[in-house]
């Protein structure tokens, strides 16, 4: 579904992804782990339109994104949910939800709004809140969903758990699966490597914007160096 080769991008004198090499097939949840710095909200950038590479190629089916605007990267069936949520917090909940909507070619708007409703059900009860007025898990929830209902076919996740309390991470990371068993392949950054390789089929460890170490999870999970960096072990 997505394949990036000799991925480089620069911030300045700054060289955030060196020549990177990744793949995504369709139905997977593949995992990128590492530590700040490592290049991984880059690469999601890179993806989503946000960042232009200085080489390489990305193409999702086939297709190349480098240089689409996001506008058109979202409507060939990629939402990207930021680091921050960067969710609209002078609109409502169902505001966001809507906006999202706007990208998808089919009008199925309340089908869509009760499949969010049904993964998160305290977005049900706050749909006509505004949305800076939610809780951080409840953001992060609202952020997720409005990148659902763009309905993609690969969704780009950003540190979802990142100041969340344990119980909402574990809730977090459950939706995420239900939302790749319903038929959306995810590619997911996250520090909390533990929880990222557990739901992962696949994984890449960066370091310092170059892929470190690739395989399944489950491989991953009991690599000693990955439990010695970045797991505690």
């Amino acid at each position: 579904m997505l394949q990036i080769r000799g991925l480089e991008v620069s911030y300045g004198a700054i060289r955030a992804l060196k020549g990177l090499d990744l793949d995504v097939h369709q139905g997977e949840v593949v995992a990128i782990v590492g530590s700040n710095g490592a290049g991984k909200s880059t690469l999601l950038r890179t993806i989503s339109g946000l960042v232009r590479p200085r080489a390489g190629t990305i193409l999702f089916e086939g297709g190349s994104l480098v240089g689409l605007p996001p506008h058109r990267i979202v409507a060939l069936g990629i939402s990207h949910v930021p680091e921050g949520r960067r969710i609209f917090t002078e609109l409502t909940v169902w505001e966001n939800l809507a906006l999202a909507a706007q990208f998808r070619k089919c009008p199925t708007f309340q089908e869509d709004l009760e499949t969010v409703c049904r993964w998160f059900p305290r977005i049900r009860e706050r749909l006509k809140q505004n949305a800076g007025t939610l809780s951080g898990g409840e953001q992060q929830m609202l952020a997720i969903g409005r990148a659902i209902m763009a309905r993609p076919r690969l969704l780009l996740l950003d540190e979802p758990s990142l100041g969340l309390a344990p119980n909402l991470v574990k809730e977090i990371f459950r939706i995420v699966q239900e939302i790749n068993q319903a038929g959306t392949t995810v590619l997911l950054v996250e520090q909390n490597a533990h929880m990222a390789l557990e739901v992962a089929h696949r994984a890449y460890v960066l370091e310092t914007g170059e892929v470190a170490l690739a395989g399944t999870g489950t491989e991953l999970l009991h690599d000693a160096r990955v439990q010695a960096a970045y797991l505690g072990g």
